[in-house]
């Protein structure tokens, strides 16, 4: 004990000077408005980056539902579209949201299928589109859920035409690349380029016209050679596919029993 007084009296003078540094802190802090705010502002930063981390959780888990109102939305508003462009209600067009629950795009004859069926009003035949274009045609219809037989199957054809001159060629796939489709019955007299658009040509009932399709990505034509290779980039990425919309038209059945005895 008497070396701790020793201690604490040869260094009193700087004690006292320590106490009232501390003591000079302590007041700066508590009346000045800069040390208080600084300190402030650092704790907000540290609360509004919790709060960001923690949205940002929420937001991918409630990103489904998103989705999903996103589609439903898309297609009430292509309705209320083909509404403004029809004369009367019974002749529009009716879309109807739909989701991907299975999707191929490895193999030759690709299928989609998707959770609307026959007690949603979808039969087969009807065109599938997606908010970047044509999907496919409705294959086989279930209650609850359709096959959808897309651009990408071999077995699959859509009839094309070119927006700068409404040239007609017949959409194909090779079964190779998702990305890409061949535009066929384009005569050696056209002139193709690189960039042309290609959009449905509305000659068949699946479809109304100028819904997109692609892009010209290259064109060839060969000495001698009557019609041109063109490779088509599809504007539906099938590989990222979850939503789309089945085109129901009023008249469809009436304008297939009209066209099936022709051939």
């Amino acid at each position: 004990m008497q070396n701790l007084l020793k201690i604490l009296l040869r260094y009193s003078n700087f004690l006292v000077f320590l106490a009232l540094e501390v003591a000079a802190f302590l007041l700066i802090h508590f009346n000045n408005a800069y040390p208080r705010s600084s300190l402030l502002s650092t704790a907000n930063d540290v609360v509004a980056w919790q709060h960001e981390q923690i949205s940002e959780i929420r937001g991918y888990f409630s990103l489904r539902t998103q989705n999903e109102q996103l589609a439903q939305e898309n297609a009430e508003l292509r309705n209320r579209l083909a509404l403004a462009d029809s004369a009367q209600l019974e002749e529009r067009m009716h879309y109807s949201d739909a989701k991907v629950v299975l999707l191929t795009t490895d193999k030759l004859n690709n299928y989609i299928t998707i959770n609307r069926g026959s007690k949603d009003g979808i039969r087969k035949g009807q065109g599938v589109r997606n908010g970047d274009g044509v999907v496919g045609i409705v294959r086989t219809v279930g209650r609850n859920y359709s096959v959808v037989l897309p651009l990408i199957n071999t077995h699959m054809n859509l009839s094309c035409r070119f927006t700068k001159n409404d040239y007609i060629g017949t959409l194909q796939w090779d079964g190779k690349d998702p990305r890409f489709a061949q535009l066929a019955d384009v005569a050696a007299h056209m002139v193709v380029n690189n960039g042309d658009t290609i959009v449905t040509s509305g000659l068949s009932p699946v479809f109304p016209e100028g819904v997109p399709v692609g892009i010209v990505e290259s064109s060839v034509l060969k000495e001698g050679d009557s019609y041109y290779t063109i490779r088509v980039r599809l504007h539906t990425n099938f590989k990222r596919l979850k939503y789309v919309e089945v085109v129901q038209n009023p008249h469809q059945t009436e304008l297939e029993e009209l066209t099936n005895g022709l051939d």
